[in-house]
């Protein structure tokens, strides 16, 4: 926990809400703060401000004797319900005389981010524009390639034969760049 003063936030005020910032009056209920948390893990990461309105960005503030007890209750409910764990960056700032929780989460190493206890495909959630959304099958697919660091085209299939795959083209450049034939040895 890191307790400071930020004249950066001024700045941030101005910004709209999207893909990696969003604004809240009070503590979002536990699964909306959790969708949050896992979007911007399983994307870009993102800054998540708690005690500013977020269509008006008026600053109103989180009453000082609060602030360790919504901490806690925050760390809780990302350790409790994120899986693989996410750990969030928590810290307090001052604005105006106000107090403001701001929540970073970084970009997971480890993806897709879901909920505890539920599935992968029904609780995995990604972050557009300045929405939080239920991620598809093809973007769990993505987010587990990036995991395993690799990318779609260098990907396996194993949903064809070989006797399905028309290789006429490839074995034309084949031997344009090699000068052999591409037979079923070579492959």
């Amino acid at each position: 926990m890191i307790l400071y003063s930020m004249n950066k936030l001024s700045d941030i005020l101005k910004q709209p809400e999207g893909r990696k910032l969003e604004f809240k009056e009070t503590i979002p209920a536990n699964t909306d703060l959790v969708k949050t948390v896992l979007a911007f893990a399983n994307d870009a990461g993102g800054e998540l401000y708690i005690g500013i309105k977020d269509t008006s960005r008026q600053v109103v503030g989180i009453k000082e004797g609060n602030l360790i007890p919504l901490e806690e209750r925050i760390s809780n409910i990302i350790h409790d319900c994120c899986e693989p764990v996410i750990l969030p960056e928590i810290s307090f700032l001052t604005h105006e005389n106000k107090h403001i929780i701001k929540i970073t989460i970084y970009k997971g190493s480890n993806p897709p981010y879901h909920f505890k206890g539920k599935s992968i495909e029904e609780s995995t959630f990604i972050r557009v524009g300045s929405t939080n959304r239920q991620a598809s099958v093809e973007i769990i697919a993505e987010l587990e390639r990036r995991k395993r660091n690799i990318s779609f085209d260098s990907e396996l299939s194993y949903l064809k034969t070989s006797d399905e795959i028309n290789l006429t083209s490839f074995k034309d450049f084949f031997l344009e760049k090699t000068s052999d034939e591409l037979t079923p040895q070579v492959m």
